[in-house]
This record gives C-alpha cells, sequence and structure tokens, in this order.
C-alpha cells in the first residue's frame, strides 16, 4: 500500500486566515470568541461565537461569483487555494483523473436557505434565488473546489456532523493507500452560525451563556464549563502518495499512519456515557497505523467544553491506554476556537501536524479548576515545548455517534 504525506495546508479560522497567523495564536492561547456583531443577539440566550473576521468573499472571487457561494463554500475554496499554493502542485503537471477533492460540511449552506425561506414568505415564489439549491447542499463546497482544480478523480462530502474533517481526511488517505488517486483535497467547512442555529442549540441547553466573557467562554475539562461555543471556518489539506510528493519534489509536512471510524449506537445527540465509540475509533486507529500504544506522545482531544463529552472522552481515553493515558499530553484546541462543526477535524490536524513539526503542543486555555472526573495532563500551563514529539492522534466526534481518529506523525 501507498504511503501518504500532508503536503499542503490551508485555513480560514476566528484565529486567523492563513496557517501562519493561525498557529501563532494558537501557541500564545488566544481566544478567537467574540460577541457577535453580524445580526441582533438580543433576544439569543447566547451573544457569543468564534466568528471569522477581515474575511471579503468579494475581493478574492469577485462580487459576481461570490453572491453564487454560501460563505460555507467560500471559506472552503479560499482555505483550498491556499493549501494549493502552500503545496507547490502544478495542476497541468498532474492526472486530472488521479485528483479528488474531499470535504464535507455538517449543516452546509444554512444561512442561503433561510434567506430564501424568508424572500419566499415576504416576496413570493418568483423572486426565490434559481441558485438556491446549488448553494445550499452541503455538497456544494467539494463540488465548488473540484471544478475550480479541474479534479476527475475521486470526490465525496462526507456528513458525519462534527467529525467530518477527520472522516473526510481518513477516507482520503485510504483512498490513496488503495491507489484510487495520487491526491486529494480533504478537510471540512462550516459557517452555521445564525439566529436560527443558536436558538436551537440554546434551547437544547448546550452552547455557553458566558455572554460577559466571550474569551473565557470555551473551557473544556473545567468544572465551571456550561456548553460550547458555535464557530466557522475551514481547514483543507493537500494529501498525496509519497512516491508522487517526492517525484516533484513537494514540501511534506507530515505522514498520515492511521484512521479509524465507528459510531455509538447509542444515541442521536449524547455522547455513550462511557465513550465507547471513542474508544474504538482510537483503537482502530492505533491498529490501522501498526503502533503500539506507548508511541503515542500527544493526541488533540475532540473537547467541546460539555460535561458529558469532556467526561466520556476522557473515560475513553483512560479505558485504552490505562497507567499511560497520565502521561500522553491531551490538548484542547477548542478552548481558543469554539466549535467549528463539520470544519473541526481539518483545523485541529493542521494544529497537530504544526505542534509535531515544531515540537509545541499548544495550550487548553480557562482550564482553572478541573472536573473532578477529568484528570489527565491537558496542557493547561500554556503551551509547552517538547523536544522528539514524534506521533499524535486526533479526536472528532459528532452527533449520531460518529466518531473518526486520525494518527499523523511528524516527516523526518
Amino acid at each position: 500500500m501507498n504511503r501518504v504525506v500532508i503536503t499542503g495546508m490551508g485555513i480560514i479560522s476566528p484565529l486567523g486566515n492563513d496557517v501562519n497567523r493561525f498557529w501563532d495564536a494558537l501557541v500564545k492561547g488566544t481566544s478567537g470568541i467574540r460577541e457577535i456583531q453580524s445580526f441582533d443577539t438580543t433576544s439569543l440566550k447566547t451573544k457569543i461565537a468564534g466568528t471569522v473576521e477581515a474575511f471579503h468573499a468579494s475581493e478574492i472571487f469577485g462580487a459576481k461569483e461570490a453572491k453564487k457561494l454560501d460563505r460555507f463554500t467560500q471559506f472552503a475554496l479560499a482555505a483550498a487555494e491556499q493549501a494549493l499554493i502552500d503545496s507547490k502542485l502544478q495542476l497541468e503537471a498532474i492526472d486530472p483523473e488521479r485528483l479528488g477533492v474531499y470535504v464535507g460540511s455538517g449543516i452546509g449552506g444554512l444561512n442561503t436557505l433561510i434567506t430564501n425561506v424568508e424572500t419566499l414568505n415576504s416576496k413570493g415564489p418568483n423572486r426565490v434565488s434559481p441558485n438556491l439549491v446549488p448553494m445550499m447542499i452541503s455538497n456544494a463546497a467539494a463540488a465548488q473546489i473540484s471544478i475550480r482544480l479541474g479534479a476527475q478523480g475521486p470526490s465525496m462530502s462526507p456528513v458525519t456532523a462534527c467529525s467530518i474533517g477527520n472522516t473526510s481526511i481518513g477516507e482520503a488517505f485510504q483512498a490513496i493507500q488503495n491507489n484510487h488517486a495520487d491526491v486529494i483535497f480533504c478537510g471540512g467547512a462550516e459557517a452555521a452560525i445564525s439566529p436560527l442555529s443558536l436558538a436551537s442549540f440554546g434551547n437544547a441547553k448546550a452552547l455557553s451563556t458566558k455572554n460577559d466573557a466571550p474569551q473565557h467562554a470555551s473551557r473544556p475539562f473545567d468544572n465551571e464549563r456550561d456548553g460550547f461555543v458555535m464557530s466557522e471556518g475551514s481547514g483543507i489539506l493537500v494529501v498525496e502518495s509519497l512516491e508522487h510528493a517526492q517525484k516533484r519534489n513537494a514540501p511534506i509536512y507530515g505522514e498520515i499512519l492511521g484512521y479509524g471510524a465507528s459510531s455509538d449506537a447509542y444515541h442521536m445527540v449524547a455522547t455513550h456515557p462511557e465513550g465507547r465509540g471513542a474508544y474504538l475509533a482510537m483503537k482502530h486507529a492505533i491498529n490501522s497505523a501498526g503502533l503500539s500504544l506507548e508511541e503515542i506522545d500527544v493526541i488533540s482531544a475532540h473537547a467541546t467544553s460539555t460535561r458529558v463529552g469532556d467526561r466520556s472522552e476522557t473515560f475513553a481515553i483512560k479505558n485504552l491506554f490505562k497507567e499511560k493515558a497520565y502521561q500522553i499530553p491531551v490538548t484542547a484546541n477548542k478552548s481558543m476556537f469554539g466549535h467549528m462543526l463539520g470544519a473541526a477535524g481539518g483545523v485541529e490536524a493542521i494544529a497537530l501536524i504544526n505542534c509535531l513539526r515544531y515540537g509545541i503542543i499548544p495550550p487548553t486555555i480557562n482550564l482553572t479548576t478541573h472536573d473532578s472526573e477529568c484528570d489527565l495532563d491537558y496542557v493547561s500551563e500554556g503551551a509547552r515545548p517538547i523536544n522528539n514529539l514524534t506521533i499524535g492522534l486526533s479526536n472528532s466526534f459528532g452527533f449520531g455517534g460518529h466518531n473518526s481518529s486520525i494518527i499523523i506523525k511528524r516527516f523526518n
């Protein structure tokens, strides 16, 4: 089977709209959570989110084209363009039938749908946009990237809720392993912050309501946490076979070693209380990589800042790694930028790649008083330099009990 490496990365996020700015903010422990300014939050319980700033779609795509793209697709295209440039791929020099796109979104073009429902109710059916469907469907990002790249190889848009990013990366990894493609753009995108989504999550009591202290609202594993913070953005990776990358002298940032997927088979919105699905996803990923438990140096946790979720993931890690669990640093990126839903896995994979490249584990901020049931090493003291970081595991879990874990190795 082919070895699979990462050769390009692109990010749109609340911490910055390129990889360097994102990584710098992450290492410094900067929070990207802020008060929502794009709509009136007066009647909402939650008035904060991880919003993308300084993103001007009309300047990137032109005003006419930007109007035909939902915000989540705009994010995905912008991140994919960054990843393309970063990878130094020359599209005219590669086989388009061996170039694929695996990019998903949990909710798709929600705001496009809301806008057109409002138009239908207020102005009638003749004023509904003919672009509604191609803008709102969840595969729009994958399709638009494929069109821009001329990618005629395998293309898919996994919908596994908040585990989409890892699912996309893992499925791309397996496709290249099995020689179905040479290069695949993979990851996720989300732009679902709206009064409707905040109202629904808020009424479910899933969101933090620490509106007076936005930067301290997302607090995984902390005893004072009161829910997750909704966020938006995109993380796109270029993955390709090692042979293909070496032939073109590509930059190589890391190697994907393993992928594991599972289902809780338990509940639509609650994680399994014993972390059964999380345990299985991590176990399968480690087994597929042919690794021992002793070889995992760092874990990037899903860690959304909910009591049930944080506790079940901690339990799963302890159940799998036993006493070794207390020796593995666990970092929670969402403490800084919130929960990007379908975009989370792609963004957190990029964070893990840089963690391994630079030998620095980003901190879990806002963790001041540990939940008594969350007793692992969560890197709460600030970014931690560690020599010889080699292999990391990244978790992503989603509504419906979808779980996915990937394993990345520093490339020497």
